[in-house]
């Protein structure tokens, strides 16, 4: 298995997919020669290089995980790297452009779209675990090319991880993930931009507590790979965030008019959404 970005989702993968004699050797792809060097230590790989086309060449499986857009850009030169044998798959959290770039570059169906439904603030090699997928979803979203063949190995892969491989359309996933994964760190963002603008912002943060602390959380998240994600999932985004700005109108409304009851009903139908959430989980 050759994994391109031996970052905290390859390295994870590497780890569990040799704990569970998944793979037998494992290449790793990456640009910094640091992260190289951790991987290797670690023992999340047994080479590690730079060159994409050498790192993927003899692959039975290659998995992209690396930023969306660096997905897409990649794909063409792993189609030309790799034999017709091989796999190729990806983690990231938008999955139609993907697809579609995935289409091209593999008209045999060789590409199969996926995304782990697990991660951390954390990133690299260094926060790599191996139980980073235990019980997860992993979500495969194959197209009308894409192999049967090829999506069965994936699956493997993911139950090899510990986790739980479920298909579904593309178009859905962006559309599911932009309310419940992309709108929320957009706004633990927006609500830390907006703390720091007020007057003597950072004095105020100083004084903050759980509540801010808790709530922005996913604000620690990388900010270039969200950056990308944000754009590449641009119109499923812009219309879910329109939905949280009309809640927060209702909300401000209530406020406005002094409507305690009307305001209540609102926070009390988030808890009994939010307590469903948790007891989920």
């Amino acid at each position: 298995m050759t994994i391109v970005g031996v970052g905290l989702i390859g390295g994870s993968l590497a780890l569990a997919a040799r704990r569970a004699g998944a793979v037998q050797t494992v290449v790793g792809v990456g640009r910094s020669p640091a992260n190289r060097e951790v991987a290797l230590v670690r023992g999340l790989v047994d080479r590690a290089t730079d060159d994409l086309s050498s790192g993927v060449r003899d692959a039975d499986l290659v998995v992209l995980a690396v930023p969306v857009r660096e997905i897409v850009r990649l794909l063409p030169g792993v189609a030309r790297a790799t034999g017709p044998a091989c796999v190729v798959t990806d983690v990231g959290s938008v999955k139609g452009p993907i697809l579609t770039a995935g289409d091209e570059a593999f008209p045999d169906g060789r590409f199969v779209a996926g995304h782990p439904i697990a991660g951390k603030e954390q990133s690299g090699p260094a926060a790599a675990r191996a139980d980073l997928f235990h019980d997860a979803n992993w979500l495969l979203t194959p197209g009308e090319r894409t192999q049967a063949g090829a999506v069965e190995r994936v699956e493997a892969l993911c139950r090899a991880a510990g986790a739980r491989a479920v298909r579904m359309g593309a178009g859905w996933h962006d559309e599911v993930f932009a309310t419940v994964s992309h709108l929320p760190h957009l706004v633990a963002y927006a609500l830390m931009d907006a703390v720091l603008g007020t007057e003597r912002g950072a004095e105020r943060i100083r004084f903050s507590a759980g509540g801010l602390r808790d709530f922005t959380r996913v604000a620690g998240s990388d900010p270039a790979m969200w950056r990308d994600i944000f754009l590449m999932n641009r119109e499923p985004v812009l219309r879910v965030l329109a939905e949280y700005q009309r809640a927060l109108g209702r909300l401000a409304a209530a406020i406005r008019d002094g409507d305690g009851e009307q305001l209540e009903a609102r926070l009390l139908q988030a808890r009994v959404a939010r307590e469903g959430l948790v007891h989920r989980s």
